[in-house]
C-alpha cells in the first residue's frame, strides 16, 4: 500500500491529479485508476477521494454530468455515491462515506469529472488551453 502521510501527501496530491486526468482524457482506463486507488492505504484513499471531489467542484459539473458519469461508471444509479452525485446541488461528502463504499465513489466521481471536463476542454479550452493538465503527453504503459 501507498503510506499518504507526510511528504508522501504531497506526492499522492500530484499523483492523483495525473491518474484521474489521465483517465478523463483517455489515456489511462477507469478499471486502472481503480486499481491504483486500491492499492491505496484508508487514509490515502480518503485523500484522493476529497481531491477528486475538488476537481469536480473545479469542473462544475451539472446534473447532466451526474446522471452520464454514473451510467459510465458501471456504479448502479442507486448506489450511495450515485445518487449523492445526481441530486441538484450535488452532495460532496464521498470521503466521509463508509471505507466499503470508497471504490464506487471513486468510480463515480472520476466518471463524472471525465465527462465534466472533457465537456469543458471542448468549449472553454478547445485549440489554445495553457491548462497543464489538460496536455498530458500519451502514456505509453499504464501502471
Amino acid at each position: 500500500m501507498i503510506d499518504s502521510s507526510g511528504d508522501d501527501g504531497c506526492i499522492l496530491r500530484r499523483e492523483t491529479e495525473r491518474v484521474v486526468n489521465e483517465i478523463a482524457q483517455g489515456l489511462r482506463t477507469l478499471d486502472a485508476g481503480v486499481s491504483w486507488f486500491s492499492g491505496l492505504d484508508p487514509a490515502g484513499r480518503q485523500r484522493v477521494l476529497q481531491e477528486v471531489t475538488g476537481f469536480a467542484m473545479q469542473a462544475h459539473i451539472t446534473a447532466a454530468d451526474g446522471r452520464a458519469g454514473v451510467a459510465r461508471s458501471g456504479e448502479k444509479a442507486t448506489a450511495n455515491p450515485s445518487v449523492m452525485i445526481c441530486m441538484d446541488p450535488p452532495r460532496y461528502g464521498f470521503s466521509g462515506l463508509p471505507a466499503t463504499e470508497h471504490v464506487k465513489a471513486f468510480r463515480v466521481l472520476v466518471a463524472v469529472f471525465a465527462v465534466a471536463d472533457t465537456r469543458r476542454r471542448e468549449r472553454h479550452c478547445k485549440g489554445a488551453c495553457t491548462h497543464a493538465w489538460h496536455n498530458l503527453p500519451t502514456v505509453t504503459g499504464q501502471p
